[in-house]
């Protein structure tokens, strides 16, 4: 094995397969969107989740803020919405949504929908981490889901 590098650190970590969640919130009336690929299951009793997003996230100080959120994990039909939330000019009049119980934004026709409590923020490194409690799910299990492989999208 090789001494580690930012970059084969990088490349080695492309080589798992991840599903792409959008991180929904509405601040104040402000709805915020973020592509993350950082998302896992953490607990299931209680249903826990963590996603993590950079410190130098334009809109990080706006997910410290809020108190509930949404997990939108999108299925293969669904990698134009991930393009959209992955850039910082985003329009959530690009993407079709309706609000949750507790006003986070749900989009439409993903694989799967989560309105989560946020409980804690960790700092680790160059990010922090978010763990949130699950409070309410839906699914689609006619869907497949939306892959993200060596540093590409997978088109299945």
């Amino acid at each position: 094995m090789k001494k580690i590098s930012k970059k084969l650190y990088k490349e080695s970590l492309s080589k798992f397969a991840t599903g792409i969640v959008v991180v929904g919130i509405n601040l104040d009336g402000t709805f915020v969107g973020k592509t993350v690929n950082s998302f896992s299951a953490v607990s299931l009793t209680p249903p826990l989740i963590l996603f993590s997003l950079d410190k130098k996230a334009s809109s990080l100080n706006k997910y410290k803020k809020i108190k509930y959120l949404s997990i939108n994990i999108l299925s293969n039909k669904q990698k134009n919405i991930s393009k959209i939330f992955s850039n910082k000019n985003l329009k959530w009049n690009d993407a079709s949504f309706n609000k949750g119980k507790y006003l986070t934004p749900i989009i439409d026709n993903c694989l799967a929908n989560l309105e989560c409590k946020k409980l804690k923020i960790l700092s680790q490194g160059d990010h922090y981490i978010f763990i949130c409690k699950v409070i309410s799910a839906t699914y689609n299990k006619k869907l497949k889901p939306l892959l993200y492989f060596n540093s590409q999208y997978l088109n299945k």
